[in-house]
């Protein structure tokens, strides 16, 4: 079983917002030392719980600081921006870090339409030429000369250029991706797996291969939560549980201390929410996540997952993805500053 990582740059009250990127940058050298595969970074904007905004620009301050792990998007929210500009950042982030960028890229707006408009003042019509931008962004990014345009800096020759996953929650990117012959992502996360079986049958059934991607590769992203007891794993991931409550009546903010909401306790018409997502929560010991994590990399015929984690406590989260590498037996890797102390 691959792992790889999804951060969000999850804002935490009580600290600064800086400070939750200053995280994602700790962990991702914490987690090519723990033998994770891919570390990506999401895009979201005008959300007081998500700082990550840009980024191509925190995938170039995460790739100056590895020197193994895949660094990619997931994703760049494309209907925002030019084709030719997506590719030309990442034609520069492959330059710095090569044969390490994965360029994920998705259709939603990654927050309100007032955002988007503000993003791209043509957001209503935008995300129709999503499938004319990712062909742009094929060719741009392995260098071709298309549209009379060239995406610089080109690549070595022989050098494999960025690779493009297709990201989605729904039956649109998945016939998309299987259309193209490109790599797929199912944010499982979103909706609790809602809909997975059939986006994943779709990808595959109707998959075409292309020349990089003979057969077709998915792979889902799951939050998972593990602790060193199942009763502290439950505990930090009130912070988490209390967000999503919030959420459904349009109360967004930082992350809460669990501390506090323990003592606070779910008022009885939230009871009902919070036992259901209780049920299908990857949360527990390392050996209890990393056995429902495999039930479901069976049940889906997956041999890669990403993890999603939030906690209050960056430590916590550190924490998570060490137990669950040692749980996956993920083979480690001494950065060569380690090594040398």
């Amino acid at each position: 079983m691959q792992l790889s990582v999804l951060d969000q740059s999850v804002s935490c009250a009580g600290r600064d917002e800086g400070h939750a990127l200053c995280d994602t940058l700790a962990l991702a050298q914490d987690c090519e030392a723990l033998g994770y595969a891919r570390f990506w970074v999401s895009e979201h904007h005008a959300l007081p719980t998500i700082v990550g905004s840009a980024p191509e620009i925190l995938m170039a301050a995460i790739a100056a600081r590895t020197s193994r792990i895949r660094v990619g998007s997931a994703g760049v929210m494309l209907p925002h921006y030019a084709a030719l500009k997506v590719a030309e950042q990442f034609r520069v982030l492959d330059a710095l870090a090569p044969g390490r960028i994965d360029l994920g890229v998705g259709r939603a707006p990654g927050g309100d339409m007032r955002t988007a408009f503000a993003l791209n003042p043509n957001a209503a019509h935008s995300a129709d030429d999503f499938p004319q931008q990712v062909l742009d962004l094929q060719a741009w990014t392995a260098g071709q000369r298309h549209q009379g345009i060239a995406a610089h800096p080109l690549p070595a020759a022989g050098a494999a250029p960025p690779e493009i996953w297709i990201l989605g929650s729904s039956d649109y990117g998945a016939r998309l991706a299987a259309h193209l012959g490109l790599p797929y992502a199912y944010a499982y996360f979103f909706m609790d797996g809602q809909g997975v079986e059939q986006a994943l049958g779709l990808y595959r059934s109707l998959y075409r291969p292309s020349p990089r991607h003979p057969r077709p590769q998915a792979t889902i992203c799951v939050w998972a939560l593990a602790a060193d007891t199942e009763a502290e794993a439950r505990h930090q991931a009130l912070s988490r549980e209390r967000w999503r409550i919030d959420r459904q009546r349009g109360l967004l903010g930082p992350l809460q201390p669990p501390d506090a909401l323990a003592t606070r306790g779910y008022a009885a018409e939230e009871a009902a929410a919070v036992e259901a997502m209780r049920a299908r929560a990857l949360v527990g010991d390392a050996g209890q996540v990393a056995d429902a994590m495999r039930r479901l990399a069976r049940e889906l015929e997956l041999d890669h997952l990403v993890v999603n984690t939030w906690a209050h406590d960056p430590a916590v989260r550190r924490r998570s993805y060490a137990l669950l590498a040692q749980a996956f037996g993920l083979p480690a890797f001494r950065r060569p500053d380690a090594a040398a102390a």
